[in-house]
């Protein structure tokens, strides 16, 4: 049940969009205040199966993060949403999507790595096929 609505909202957000879209690029880096988050954490430049990713730090941990393939162009949007807030039946309202178009959504599981090191959710919305995304 709890995937199930994560989900949904994932989608409601991807298809309404935000102004955090007139934000982002469709080529890296994103304009305005996102950064690079090998720059704000400990990580590699570019994470294999994610990209290179960008997050205005004021919206840490849940993001919108900017995913870049290794051609330099916006893949997905992604949000880490924390266990513990799911649990307590957070609100996520207003999370802004790099892309206006929205392909697919994948739902995954984290333990925690640099940046965001408590257990959390990955919810992805793929801007392009994630199979043919320059993600590897």
């Amino acid at each position: 049940m709890l995937k199930t609505s994560i989900i949904a909202l994932a989608l409601m957000t991807g298809f309404t969009g935000s102004a955090w879209a007139e934000m982002a690029s469709p080529t890296e880096p994103p304009k305005g205040s996102y950064q690079k988050v090998s720059k704000l954490v400990k990580l590699p430049s570019f994470l294999p199966g994610m990209g290179s990713l960008y997050v205005d730090p004021k919206t840490l941990p849940a993001g919108p993060f900017a995913a870049y393939g290794r051609d330099g162009k916006l893949v997905s949007t992604i949000y880490m949403l924390p266990m513990k807030d799911m649990q307590a039946k957070k609100k996520f309202s207003g999370l802004g999507v790099a892309g206006e178009k929205v392909s697919s959504v994948d739902f995954y599981y984290n333990a925690g790595h640099p940046g965001v090191s408590e257990p959390h959710y990955h919810v992805v919305l793929w801007h392009t096929d994630p199979q043919t995304a320059k993600v590897k």
